[in-house]
């Protein structure tokens, strides 16, 4: 199994390196000659901690900087694309280095089955609307050549690129055709890390939903600190040392997980008011918090958003069964529940034969909103043998446990639980 890696950058060397290291004979190709000229001379070019060592043991035996690059792609089974992606004045991303890097490719003759890999960072849809349709525009002219396509996002911290690439946590490939798939195995399985194949734009967003996280958790801890500053007379940094004690955000699993993922809406007696409250004491103090603003906004506008997908399905005389009441699984809190706002759009919709089972909440919710004309049930079979179709809005196990029995019918599942 033989590799070609174009971009020799902080990902592109690391890829290469790191295959080399696996014992696949590996040709690393770069169009900033003077990088080229450093590394064959032994000297990375930047610093990352390691790789020197790496191309000192691999150069010149399964590293290959001196193949002319035409052998180089006759010969690879796997070329990975590593090269700049910039962002252009309108924000979106420049794809001028890929479709270039493409080109090169393309015009070297062979019928040997390659895999074309993105590990650039490209937005979702990238390689499907962009890439291939580009790729299947050259192969027009040259039907001999035989190629598949994959994207593999890097996910790599400077500084610690080596140990990212080396012991992965989580391999991450988008892939939608087996002969591609079989080859991207071969490579990774000397790692011993999860290997998750995708298609192709999931795996793309998998890497957006990354950093976009990062950078949200940056901002939030920034836009906290500017309303601590506003308050005033708040130690900043000891309170967010004490946060981070907290043993949701370590330990397998990591209870944190449970946050950063989709539903709903956050509900219950805390997450709301208290969100709430600090914007009004942040603008209070004259400072306007807007990502917390923003907050409350999709907390507020994902319930519509559901609401709409219901509507675009059902008819308005359907009878509607709604799985769970709650605001989260394992308790019997209704108070802010997300499943009461959704009811009332529901109602407001024209829906009007509603259906609703929660294992532990029924009385709760049924003494807390008085006014909703629903019907309660007292056992999921009873709501399964009413409804056409149901509305899962919290994530009991027991909706779990019946997964088989619930898919037999339209299940619109808001808490991505079966």
């Amino acid at each position: 199994m033989n590799i070609t890696v174009l971009g020799l950058g902080f990902v592109g060397l690391t890829t290469s390196l790191g295959f080399a290291k696996k014992g696949f004979k590996t040709y690393g190709f770069d169009i900033n000659e003077s990088r080229l000229k450093s590394l064959k001379k032994h000297h990375v070019p930047f610093f990352e901690p390691h790789l020197k060592e790496i191309l000192i043991e691999t150069i010149g035996n399964s590293f290959l900087l001196d193949v002319p690059f035409e052998d180089a792609i006759k010969n690879s089974d796997a070329i990975f694309l590593c090269v700049g992606t910039p962002e252009k004045r309108d924000g979106s991303a420049d794809l001028t280095y890929l479709f270039n890097g493409i080109e090169q490719i393309l015009s070297v003759p062979t019928e040997k089955f390659q895999v074309l890999i993105t590990k650039s960072t490209v937005p979702p849809s990238t390689l499907s609307k962009e890439v291939i349709p580009f790729v299947n525009q050259i192969l027009a002219e040259n039907s001999n050549r035989k190629i598949g396509f994959a994207s593999n996002p890097e996910f790599l911290r400077e500084g610690y690129c080596w140990e990212d690439f080396i012991r992965p946590d989580r391999v991450v490939i988008g892939v939608e055709d087996e002969k591609s798939k079989e080859i991207l195995d071969i490579v990774y399985k000397p790692f011993g890390a999860p290997i998750h194949y995708v298609n192709y734009n999931t795996a793309e967003f998998i890497k957006y939903l990354s950093n976009t996280l990062l950078s949200t958790m940056i901002s939030y801890a920034n836009e906290m600190s500017m309303i601590a500053g506003a308050i005033g007379d708040i130690e900043t940094k000891r309170a967010f040392q004490i946060l981070h004690e907290d043993k949701r955000w370590y330990g397998d699993p990591a209870g944190i997980r449970s946050y950063v993922y989709p539903g709903c809406g956050y509900g219950g007696y805390c997450l709301p008011k208290d969100t709430a409250a600090l914007v009004s004491m942040a603008e209070k103090n004259g400072y306007s918090p807007s990502m917390l603003k923003a907050n409350l906004e999709v907390n507020k506008g994902i319930k519509p958003f559901l609401v709409e997908q219901v509507v675009a399905e059902v008819e308005p005389n359907a009878s509607l069964g709604i799985l769970g009441l709650s605001f989260k699984p394992n308790s019997d809190d209704v108070r802010i529940t997300p499943p009461k706002e959704i009811i009332e759009q529901l109602l407001e919709k024209g829906y009007s034969n509603i259906y609703a089972y929660d294992p532990i909440s029924n009385e709760e919710f049924k003494t807390h909103y008085p006014d909703l004309p629903i019907t309660y049930m007292d056992t999921l079979d009873q709501l399964y043998e009413k409804a056409e179709c149901m509305v899962l809005l919290t994530g009991w196990d027991e909706f779990k446990e019946k997964k088989g029995l619930l898919q037999q019918k339209k299940v619109f599942d808001f808490r991505y639980t079966l």
